[in-house]
C-alpha cells in the first residue's frame, strides 16, 4: 500500500473503491492488502500471483490505495471482530492498525437507494475526489455490499437518455447497486459486481459503460460451494454419467447470513448458485438450493451437496460432499485479483463485460462457459494476450479487442 505523498514512483497507482467498505469482505481484503504491502502476509489465495496470470502486467499490490462507500459501521471495529472470530490473525490487525484507520477515514457515506440526481452526483464526486487526492492512474469500483432482491424494473429503462431524464426527475427505478455503477461509470471507473445484485446489468448502464470505453465484470463471486460444483459437474459430463438430482444446502452466519434470511434477497443468490450445473450438463437437474441463517456460525459457512446419478445399465449411485469455509477469507483475495485484472483491461483499452474473467463468477457475464477448468484456460490465454500487448504495444490481447474511441460520450462531467 502506497503512502499518500509517494507520487513519484514509476508504477501505476491503482485506487480500489469498495461499495460496502466496512463489511467483512472489504475489511478482510483491505487488511490483507496492507499486510501484503508490508511483506507480513503470504500470497495464498491470490490468483493474480500465479505465474500464468501475473504475466499480464498487473498493478503491483503495494500501489493500491483503498477507499469506499458504506452506510454505517467502522472498518477498524469490523477488523477486530473478524480477528476475534478467527478470520484474520489478531497480530496482523495490530500490525496494520494505523494504516487501516487511515483507510477507514476515506470511507464516504453511501446511499440507501434514493435514485435522484443529487445522490448520484455526490457518489460520482466522491470517486473523482478520491482519484485526485491520491494521484491515482485508475480507480476500480468493487461492489461487495449486501445482496439486493432482484430488480426487474431496472431493465425497463432502455436507454441512457431515458435514465438521465428519470434521475433528473427523481424517479429512476434503479436499486442502490445500479446507482453506484452509474456513479462509477460517470467518473470513468471500471466496475466489478461481486454480488448477485443488479449493478451495471441494465441496458442503460451498459450503454453508459460503452460510451465511456469502460470494462466491467460480474457477477456474484464464485468462492465456495459453486466453485466445487463447477469443478465436479464436468466430471459427470465427461464420464457420461446422468445426474438425476443435485441438492445444495447452505448454513451461514454473519451479515451475509442475516441478509440472505430475507427470501427476496436470497432469491438473487440462489438463482446464480443454481445455474452452473444445468449450464455445464446441458439438461435440467432436479434439486433445491437453500441458504439458511444460523447466527452462531459467524463468518463461517457449511455447504452440503447431495448428488444422485445413473451409471452404466441405469445403476443408481450418489455422492455427498461437505464444504466448510470462511466466506470473507475466500472472497477477499478474489476482489484484489479482480481489481488488478480489470484495471489492466482498462489500461489495455478494453470495454464492456469481460467474459474472460468468468473464472471468478457464478454468473459469468459476457460469456456462457461455467466449467472451472475451461474458464481457467480462457483466463490464462487472455493474460498471455495482455502480456504480448505489453511487449509489443501494437498487438491486441488474444481474447479481447481494444475499444475504438467514440464521439458519443455524455457531456455531463
Amino acid at each position: 500500500m502506497v503512502s499518500d505523498d509517494d507520487v513519484n514512483r514509476p508504477e501505476r497507482r491503482l485506487g480500489l473503491w469498495f461499495i460496502g467498505a466496512r463489511g467483512s469482505v472489504a475489511t478482510t481484503a483491505t487488511v490483507g492488502a496492507l499486510a501484503l504491502a508490508r511483506g507480513e502476509a503470504p500470497v495464498t489465495g491470490l490468483v493474480t500471483e500465479l505465474p500464468e496470470v501475473a504475466r499480464a502486467g498487473l498493478p503491483a499490490l503495494d500501489t493500491l490505495v483503498v477507499g469506499g462507500h458504506d452506510v454505517s459501521g467502522s472498518m477498524v471495529d469490523r477488523a477486530h471482530e473478524l480477528a476475534a472470530s478467527g478470520v484474520i490473525p489478531p497480530a496482523t490487525v495490530a500490525a496494520v492498525a494505523d494504516d487501516l484507520a487511515a483507510v477507514d477515514a476515506r470511507v464516504r457515506p453511501g446511499t440507501d437507494g434514493t435514485a435522484d440526481r443529487v445522490t448520484v452526483d455526490r457518489l460520482e464526486q466522491d470517486l473523482r475526489d478520491f482519484r485526485a487526492a491520491h494521484h491515482l492512474d485508475d480507480v476500480v469500483v468493487v461492489d461487495v455490499s449486501s445482496t439486493e432482491p432482484p430488480a426487474p424494473e431496472a431493465d425497463t429503462v432502455g436507454t441512457l437518455a431515458e435514465l438521465e431524464s428519470l434521475l433528473d426527475a427523481g424517479t429512476a427505478p434503479l436499486p442502490a447497486s445500479s446507482l453506484y455503477a452509474y456513479a462509477a461509470f460517470r467518473a470513468g471507473a471500471p466496475f466489478v459486481g461481486f454480488t448477485p445484485s443488479t449493478g451495471p446489468r441494465t441496458p442503460a448502464l451498459e450503454e453508459l459503460a460503452k460510451s465511456q470505453h469502460l470494462p466491467w465484470a460480474g457477477r456474484d463471486g464464485k468462492t465456495g460451494e459453486t466453485l466445487l460444483k463447477t469443478t465436479l459437474a464436468p466430471m459427470f459430463a465427461t464420464r457420461a454419467l446422468a445426474v438425476r438430482s443435485w441438492s445444495a444446502f447452505n448454513i451461514l452466519g454473519g451479515g451475509d447470513g442475516r441478509t440472505l434470511a430475507d427470501p427476496a434477497a436470497a432469491a438473487s443468490k440462489t438463482a446464480t448458485k443454481a445455474m452452473a450445473v444445468q449450464a455445464i450438463l446441458g439438461y435440467p437437474v432436479e434439486g433445491p438450493v437453500r441458504i439458511d441463517h444460523v447466527a452462531d456460525m459467524g463468518d463461517w459457512k457449511t455447504a452440503w451437496d447431495h448428488v444422485t446419478f445413473d451409471g452404466f445399465l441405469g445403476t443408481r449411485m450418489r455422492m455427498q460432499v461437505t464444504w466448510e469455509g470462511c466466506d470473507s477469507a475466500l472472497a477477499a483475495p478474489l476482489v484484489l485479483d479482480l481489481a488488478r485484472l480489470v484495471a489492466r483491461a482498462h489500461e489495455a483499452g478494453l470495454c464492456g463485460p469481460l467474459a474472460e474473467l468468468g473464472f471468478f463468477f457464478k454468473e459469468p457475464l459476457g460469456g456462457t462457459e461455467h466449467a472451472l477448468a475451461d474458464q481457467w484456460q480462457t483466463l490464462v490465454r487472455w493474460c498471455a494476450g495482455l502480456a504480448a500487448q505489453s511487449a509489443a504495444p501494437s498487438a491486441a490481447p488474444s481474447a479481447a479487442t481494444p475499444a475504438e474511441p467514440s464521439s458519443d460520450a455524455p457531456d455531463r462531467p
